[in-house]
């Protein structure tokens, strides 16, 4: 790792402890290691609790053929808090060989500068809400460090990064309507040379409690399904010899996974109100 969060000046005293809390539970084998023992007990009744009377997975084929020698990029859609852990949980039940570590970039106001949100993180992830990435303007030459780290994480085998392209959650009261990708995803995924796995995620509610009470209600048929499509990895192959420092590639490399996201939202889309099987 090439510079170190608390080698800087810019962070608080609150974020200088919580983000060097946070390195050591992702960066250091043993922490890591009680980090996925974590997932593996905890998730499981997750999903059960929340989603296992909802849910319907389609494209495991896609996740089955994943190449073990690099790094996977998860990117799905983003319309709950929600959203990657279900998918997450969904991956770690199949006992995959390539889904060993997982990260997930989070944005540092309220988890890294408020000791509530690293009661969130410890409590929902293990820990496993990092790197941060600052939104204040005067924090954003940070961002140079998550992302650097983000891509030396990508190139180990059996790390797993989630991330949502769009930045931020869709509001919209269409659940197929995307927000525009935003470049750096593209950006990792170039510099990484990961596997990029795109995703779609629909379903899910940003109220547990009522997420909770929809699966125990599934039977009376006015109920949400909770959907997780996965499609096959995206290829950028186009883009393996340019330029991964311009915007405009990182760009293009984003909207490209983007359009593999919308793609799985429309198979969708058309499977409910088209009837397709």
């Amino acid at each position: 790792m090439d510079v170190n969060y608390n080698a800087t000046s810019e962070l608080s005293a609150t974020e200088r402890v919580l983000v060097g809390l946070c390195e050591n539970i992702n960066e250091k084998p043993l922490p890591k290691r009680l980090q996925r023992a974590f997932h593996n007990s905890f998730g499981r009744h997750f999903i059960r609790l929340v989603s296992s009377n909802l849910l319907e997975v389609r494209g495991l084929e896609h996740i089955q053929s994943v190449s073990q020698d690099r790094g996977v990029l998860l990117c799905s859609n983003h319309r709950s808090f929600f959203d990657m852990y279900m998918v997450t949980s969904v991956l770690r039940n199949k006992s995959l060989p390539w889904f060993q570590d997982i990260f997930f970039p989070v944005r540092s106001n309220f988890f890294y500068d408020d000791w509530r949100g690293l009661a969130v993180n410890l409590a929902i992830s293990g820990g496993a809400m990092y790197p941060p990435i600052f939104r204040d303007r005067n924090k954003s030459g940070l961002n140079k460090v998550a992302v650097n780290r983000i891509v030396n994480l990508l190139e180990r085998p059996g790390a797993v990064v989630g991330m949502h392209p769009e930045g931020t959650r869709g509001k919209s009261d269409n659940p197929y309507e995307l927000l525009p990708a935003k470049p750096g995803v593209g950006q990792m995924a170039l510099r990484s040379k990961a596997t990029v796995l795109p995703i779609w995620v629909s379903g899910m509610s940003n109220d547990l409690a009522k997420q909770v009470a929809s699966n125990f209600q599934s039977k009376s048929g006015n109920v949400e399904r909770v959907r997780v499509s996965f499609g096959r990895p995206v290829d950028l192959s186009d883009l393996a010899e340019a330029d991964s420092s311009l915007r405009s590639v990182q760009q293009e490399a984003a909207d490209t996974i983007m359009a593999s996201i919308r793609t799985l939202g429309d198979e969708e889309q058309a499977r409910i109100y088209g009837q397709l099987s």
